[in-house]
């Protein structure tokens, strides 16, 4: 069914909740074979309220003046926390099964380790907390997408803002982002209002719920079962120690290819003398080249790709009112993803259509698991299918660059690189902002540049007070919605550069590995999928060192001042 086809109606919250109490009832006196027809029952429920739970947010997001799909926002905003409630019933009826071994080899072990986590997540007490935290996050959202920003005779949303940005005129890219951060240093206040509600809020529910922090809270939210905080830490030491030196000697080649004494904020999104490399047409031809790549990648992603096409399950140009950023999500009774972006003709509308592609290929590649829980794994390990996806495109790119292709290429494994500092300084500032709840909007922004200079040396700020004083962080969305869902990005990304170096040296293996991972979906965690792909966990000691020299490698062999 085409997305435009898909008929919506509000959920029916009492009857969803008379119907799961009901089923729940039965389960727990029912012998084994009826207990396994009752899941069955309670995710058909649970796949059509999630079903139009993303169709409302799709819409909603599409266009957040629409007064209709605001108002299902702000239903699904209010109810999801009782929806949540009615999961947990389920959790521990299912955890608590005299049938609970048979039912593990049946539904898989990962189920019962997300029930058993998201059971500490949630109890009535906090449920109109949660209702409070959808709705600040729910502002957060129409906040950034109100940006009508006054630039080139034009009023211009962030995203159509973003060309400007990487101009190769140095004038045009810093009064751009003078004109940006004007928008953010007006908004300040209200983003720091709504972040500090967001803290407090969050930080009492995790109290209430028996824990210490909001930390610990959320690391049991995204449902992380096989590593701590303690790892992460480790973790980030490793890209301090190894790709820290490497980026600041990127930046320090990248002044000296734009012929500068010095790299200002505004100058790192240009990589090139003469422009960053751009595809060479518009929506309509992208989406057509993109065809032809996934008809030439495997038959598998041929029939993803034109059931996306002729299902029209993609929204990918900005305009205005439409959200900021890029997703993937599923609408599960269809067994459907779909892809949510924001193209503004630059090189991103290629990385961002290779990337929610990699996502949504995963979900169509595991869309025949009966288990919700099973259509997307854990956060950390959706990002290994959507990252590696933009590198396992890499024989293609010419399609869409032309003969820019080499300084894509270029730029894009440069820009892998690159984020993993700036993707540490965001999980390093939320871990102390939970453990520092009561701190000012002023000492989250003072601790925020002090993060920064450790991952981020070469940061010049020039004369920009918003940034210099610590505002960068309020345009990353996810510290405001998705809280610590930011370093999962980084773990994804070291395994998606293994798989950079394995296409390169055994490309038949390395999409078969990808094959398997995608169709294994969530029905393990995010270790275990490192080993079903034949990977090495990014917490391993060496991994870093080694993924880092192999990158450096590449990059050294090749003469970037003939890019320009």
């Amino acid at each position: 069914m085409r997305f435009t086809d898909i008929p919506y109606k509000r959920p029916d919250i009492s009857a969803l909740s008379a119907g799961f109490r009901s089923l729940i009832t039965d389960f727990n006196s029912a012998d084994l074979a009826k207990q396994q027809q009752i899941i069955d029952e309670i995710n058909k429920l649970r796949n059509h309220f999630e079903t139009m739970y993303s169709f409302a947010s799709i819409r909603y997001t599409q266009d957040t003046s629409n007064a209709q799909y605001q108002e299902e926002q702000d239903f699904f905003d209010a109810n999801e926390p009782a929806y949540t409630g009615l999961v947990t019933e389920f959790y521990k009826a299912l955890t608590g099964s005299k049938y609970k071994a048979e039912l593990q080899k049946k539904f898989g072990r990962q189920l019962f380790s997300i029930a058993e986590m998201k059971l500490k997540t949630f109890s009535p007490e906090v449920e109109a907390d949660l209702v409070q935290e959808n709705k600040l996050s729910s502002e957060y959202t129409k906040l950034i997408a109100s940006a009508h920003i006054q630039f080139d005779g034009k009023e211009l949303s962030l995203s159509e803002l973003s060309p400007y940005l990487t101009s190769s005129d140095r004038d045009t890219r810093k009064n751009s982002n003078i004109a940006k951060y004007k928008f953010f240093t007006e908004k300040s206040p209200e983003l720091d209002r709504i972040y500090d509600e967001l803290v407090k809020q969050r930080t009492a529910v995790a109290r209430n719920l028996g824990f210490n922090t909001f930390t610990e809270l959320a690391y049991m939210r995204l449902m992380r079962g096989d590593y701590n905080a303690s790892m992460v830490k480790g973790y980030r030491e490793q890209i301090r120690q190894y790709v820290v030196p490497l980026v600041t000697e990127l930046r320090k080649k990248q002044a000296k290819r734009l012929g500068l004494d010095s790299l200002k904020y505004y100058d790192e999104s240009l990589l090139f003398k003469g422009g960053n490399a751009k595809p060479k047409g518009d929506e309509k031809w992208i989406v057509g080249k993109a065809k032809q790549m996934y008809n030439e990648l495997s038959p598998k992603t041929s029939e993803f790709f034109d059931y996306m096409m002729n299902n029209e399950l993609m929204d990918l140009m900005s305009r205005k009112n439409k959200a900021a950023g890029g997703y993937c999500t599923f609408l599960n009774d269809y067994k459907s993803p779909f892809i949510f972006a924001n193209f503004n003709g630059t090189m991103h509308d290629v990385v961002v259509l290779t990337h929610e592609v990699g996502h949504a290929f995963q979900g169509y590649s595991s869309r025949n698991y009966n288990v919700p829980e099973y259509y997307f794994p854990t956060y950390e390990a959706c990002e290994i299918h959507s990252m590696s996806m933009e590198f396992l495109t890499w024989p293609w790119m010419k399609l869409f660059f032309e003969e820019g292709t080499d300084k894509f290429l270029f730029e894009h494994l440069c820009g892998a690189l690159q984020f993993l500092p700036y993707g540490v300084t965001v999980d390093e500032f939320q871990h102390w902002v939970y453990d520092n709840p009561d701190a000012t909007p002023a000492e989250r922004k003072a601790q925020w540049r002090t993060i920064e200079k450790k991952y981020l040396p070469h940061r010049d700020y020039d004369d920009n007070k918003f940034l210099q004083e610590g505002g960068f962080w309020q345009q990353q969305g996810h510290i405001y919605q998705s809280p610590f869902y930011y370093i999962d990005y980084t773990l994804a990304q070291v395994c998606a550069l293994q798989f950079w170096k394995r296409a390169n040296d055994d490309r038949k293996s390395a999409l078969e590995d990808y094959q398997t991972l995608c169709n294994a979906g969530g029905s393990q965690s995010f270790l275990e999928l490192v080993k079903v792909a034949k990977l090495k966990s990014p917490f391993e000691e060496g991994c870093l060192e080694n993924i880092t020299a192999e990158a450096s490698k590449w990059i050294h062999a090749i003469d970037d001042t003939k890019l320009n």
